[in-house]
């Protein structure tokens, strides 16, 4: 169990030292500058290497800072779903929230997308375990925020797997295979996406029920 909230520590960590690096970039791109990996390395005060670790490149730091207004909207629309205790209805403006304005930018997401992709695989195998994540986190904190209600009713296994299983269903990810695979119209793509987190958190919490049932017995 330590070394679970050790691990924890450490994730919340480096998506902090991401956060600061993009808010840094963010603030030299609205001055009208262009700044290199390193010159946003030093305005977010961090070590240049620890930049390029998170942006390998200038293209991919700058592509992802220009979309960076897009989570203080989402968060502001998982805020105000808070003010229930359902956790559909706040799983669902979350999925709605996060697709909605991942098709307006979508353009901006596929290039980051592909920026990504042409980074190294990292299968975290290493003596020192997988670098940073390129991509962040934070639909993984927004999914369970959105699942704060139910948290309780829920193992830790279960609750993994339904952040894990959750997270599939948003993002630029779930839009590529919905878009380009099964063909489907930005409109039908955000409905199939609402309606697959809802299955899933269903299943997850019909998990959790069984489980509990089985401690009784």
């Amino acid at each position: 169990m330590t070394e679970t909230w050790r691990d924890q520590g450490r994730i919340k960590q480096k998506r902090r030292t991401r956060a600061a690096i993009l808010a840094a970039a963010g603030e030299l791109l609205a001055q009208g500058r262009r700044p290199t990996v390193a010159e946003v390395a030093d305005a977010a005060l961090v070590s240049r290497a620890t930049a390029y670790r998170y942006f390998p490149t200038q293209e991919y730091l700058l592509a992802e800072a220009a979309l960076n207004r897009i989570p203080a909207e989402v968060a502001a629309v998982l805020a105000a779903a808070a003010a229930t205790d359902a956790a559909e209805a706040r799983l669902d403006a979350l999925v709605q929230a996060i697709q909605d304005r991942t098709i307006r930018q979508e353009a901006g997401f596929r290039a980051l997308l592909r920026l990504a992709l042409d980074q190294p695989f990292d299968d975290g195998e290493g003596p020192e375990g997988p670098e940073p994540s390129r991509r962040g986190g934070r639909r993984i904190d927004w999914i369970e925020q959105a699942l704060r209600p139910v948290w309780g009713r829920l193992d830790q296994p279960t609750r993994e797997r339904l952040v894990g299983a959750l997270s599939l269903c948003v993002g630029i990810e779930a839009l590529v295979v919905l878009h380009d695979v099964c063909g489907y119209s930005s409109a039908r793509a955000v409905e199939i996406s609402r309606w697959a987190a809802q299955a899933i958190l269903r299943a997850g919490l019909d998990q959790g029920a069984a489980g509990e049932l089985g401690d009784e017995t």
